[in-house]
Parts: C-alpha cells; sequence; structure tokens
C-alpha cells in the first residue's frame, strides 16, 4: 500500500529532493562544478518539476472529474511527455547510462517496461468489453426513444432483453468465463496476413501473449517489488541521473495501477504495495491521488465494480434504475412512468456519448503508451549493447 511521510508544502513549486541536490553538492565541493555538470543538474531538476506539477494539476480535479474517460486520458497525456523527457535524458547522458552502478538501474526500469506492455494490452481489452456495453446500451436506448412514436410492449420487451444481455456481459471475468480472460489483442507490429478490420473500422492484431492464467495484479506487484529510492551515495555516484530512473519508474507504476483500478482487466486488485519517498516532491500529488481512488473504491456500490471508471459506475446505476422499470411497468403508460422512462433515456444518452467520443481516443493513447514504451526501450538497448561491446 503506498505511503508517504511527506508533510511539508504541496505546492508543485516545493523544491525537489533539496537534501538529495544539497548531499550531491556538499560531496563535491572539492571538485570544480564545470558547465555540463550545473547544465545536468539543471535538466534533472526541471524534469522533477515538471513531474510535479503535472501530477498536482491532475489530483486538483473534482470528484465528478476524477476517474473519468476524460480524466484517465490526461493521465496518459502526463505520462506520455514524462515519457518523452525521460527518454531524452537518458539519450543526453548515453555514457553515465550504461556505466555502473546507473546501468543496472535503467537495465531494471527497461524490465519493468517489459511488464507493462501487458497491463497496455489488458487495458486495450477492457476497453473492448466497455464497447459491447456501449452496444448493449445503444439498442436499450433505441427501443425506448419516443420521439413521436407512443412505446409498447414491444419495445419494452425489447429493452428488456438488451438490459439482460447487459448485466450477462457485465459479470466478472473470471464467473463469466469471458473471451477477455483467454485472449490478449496486442499493440504490436502488425502482420498484414493476420490483422483485419472490424466493422468499426478499429485495425487489430491478435496475440496469445497473456495466458488464461496472467493476472493484472501480480503483474503490478512485480513491477512494484525493489522499487525503492535511491540512496545518496548512489546519487553522487550517478550525478544524479538515477533519480529520473526511479522517478519514472514509480511515475510508470502509478500510471499503470489506475489503469488496472479503472479499466475492466483480469484478476485486477488494487492491493499493491508501493510507496512514495518524502524526499520526492511528486511523492505528494501522488499520494493525495492514490488517497483518493483507494477511497472511491471503498464506496459501497463500487466495492464489485467491473472498474472505476466514472461512466462505469453510471451504466451500473442507470442499468439497475432502467430494469426497474421496465420490469414494473404497465400498459398504457401513466404519465408519471412515461417520464421516468424519458428521464432514464437522456441519462443513457449522455453515457453512450461519453463513451462515442471518448473510448477511440483513450484506446489511442494507450496504444501510444505503448509503443513509446517500446521506444524508450529499443533506444536503451541499443546504446547500451553498443556500449558495452566496445569495452
Amino acid at each position: 500500500m503506498p505511503s508517504t511521510d511527506n508533510q511539508g508544502s504541496s505546492s508543485p513549486s516545493a523544491p525537489f529532493g533539496r537534501s538529495i541536490w544539497s548531499l550531491r553538492r556538499e560531496q563535491v565541493t572539492s571538485i570544480d562544478v564545470n558547465h555540463d555538470s550545473s547544465a545536468l543538474e539543471s535538466e534533472l531538476e526541471l524534469f522533477q518539476k515538471q513531474v510535479t506539477d503535472r501530477f498536482h494539476g491532475l489530483s486538483a480535479v473534482s470528484a465528478d472529474e476524477l476517474l473519468s474517460i476524460v480524466w484517465i486520458r490526461k493521465l496518459l497525456d502526463v505520462f506520455v511527455s514524462c515519457q518523452e523527457e525521460f527518454r531524452v535524458i537518458l539519450l543526453n547522458n548515453k555514457a553515465s547510462v550504461s556505466k555502473p552502478p546507473l546501468d543496472r538501474s535503467v537495465a531494471e526500469f527497461f524490465e519493468r517496461s517489459v511488464k507493462a506492455l501487458d497491463i497496455c494490452n489488458a487495458t486495450r481489452d477492457g476497453i473492448e468489453k466497455i464497447r459491447l456495453w456501449q452496444k448493449h446500451l445503444e439498442i436499450i436506448l433505441c427501443s425506448l426513444e419516443s420521439g413521436q412514436r407512443v412505446l409498447g410492449e414491444g419495445q419494452f420487451r425489447r429493452a428488456r432483453k438488451a438490459l439482460m444481455d447487459l448485466a450477462l456481459t457485465m459479470l466478472d471475468e473470471k464467473e463469466s468465463g469471458s473471451v477477455f480472460s483467454h485472449r490478449n489483442r496486442s499493440f504490436g507490429r502488425y502482420n498484414t496476413k493476420h490483422h483485419h478490420q472490424s466493422s468499426g473500422g478499429h485495425s487489430r492484431s491478435h496475440s496469445w501473449s497473456v495466458s488464461r492464467t496472467w493476472s493484472a495484479a501480480k503483474q503490478l506487484q512485480s513491477i512494484a517489488n525493489n522499487l525503492i529510492p535511491p540512496r545518496g551515495n548512489e546519487i553522487v555516484a550517478t550525478s544524479g541521473l538515477v533519480v529520473p530512473v526511479f522517478t519514472m519508474s514509480s511515475v510508470l507504476m502509478f500510471v499503470l495501477w489506475v489503469l488496472v483500478a479503472a479499466i475492466p482487466c483480469q484478476d485486477r486488485s488494487l492491493n499493491i504495495h508501493f510507496s512514495f519517498p518524502r524526499q520526492f516532491s511528486w511523492g505528494t500529488p501522488l499520494h493525495l491521488l492514490y488517497e483518493r481512488i483507494i477511497e472511491e473504491s471503498k464506496k459501497r456500490e463500487r466495492r464489485n465494480s467491473n472498474g472505476l471508471l466514472k461512466e462505469i459506475y453510471q451504466v451500473e446505476r442507470c442499468a439497475r434504475h432502467m430494469t426497474d422499470l421496465v420490469e414494473a411497468v404497465q400498459f398504457p403508460l401513466a404519465e408519471e412512468q412515461k417520464m421516468e422512462v424519458e428521464q432514464g433515456v437522456q441519462e443513457l444518452s449522455l453515457i453512450c456519448e461519453a463513451f462515442k467520443n471518448g473510448l477511440d481516443p483513450l484506446e489511442r493513447q494507450v496504444r501510444e503508451v505503448f509503443h513509446r514504451i517500446m521506444k524508450c526501450r529499443n533506444e536503451g538497448l541499443e546504446f547500451l549493447g553498443k556500449t558495452n561491446s566496445l569495452e
């Protein structure tokens, strides 16, 4: 479970790890600090500040926006920005990155990155599952939208069947034996002989990279294992470069944890052990977000949910309400019943609109995260390999 001892200011302008940088300065006072060293220190401090500022922005949202599709997309935007800046830091410091002790930390980060790819694929499958729910919602909506017509028993029978189908598809993967528990579609390179274009226009490849026994919770825990802050001597020995490696590892871990919390996926759990150390300014907003998400998960109506995504909760709540209405309706419709149905249809319409506008962009962003992780890892392994071969 994440924890932090940070009792200081939560302002994004709070100095990052004052003790870390002062420790490094104190231990190099006998050495002339050249221009390159100053530039590197400024680059590293700027990276920490940008990470902190971005997560402060994410943590400042209202309860209504937290864990919505819009908010998840903002989170992924933040990750992509941090990942790109981290990648540039690595590329600008190839010689240092490929030498002990930093090479080990970088290699561990790349190992975590590989494990992250499975969670990206599982998230994509979760989005596809939500699309199935969307289809049932649209059938209900089409059945009960009155317009100029009078709603009759036929429309309600169709809506009742769609509600039953929706309830079945929203069962937990373990109980339903859904194909989503067994098959994974990967964001990896497409093979033109094996991919197809679906009726919805989404180009996808197929992969069996995630087995039936794959667990999102276990994958997250394996990523979190041994994720500990660097010691002072490690910071000094690496000229501070170990700090952004730890920072990016923590950001990666947190973003993956949020995806698993929000989106339906195989064997999801929030009980993952990781921490946000007090000497990092970004630890405060990450811990605040963690606490808010955990509190959301503890609400009675969210405990057995398929995911903490705001729109999933709206689907579950609206589906229960519409089911009660459909089961209790009598013909001819009383004016009060007609008004209740119309209100339910309006709520359904808003949910469908959110899915229609948000799911495709969300999937594209998850795909981008996948490819950004791959690009950073491939570049890193390439120059690590080249450097090692020259020694």
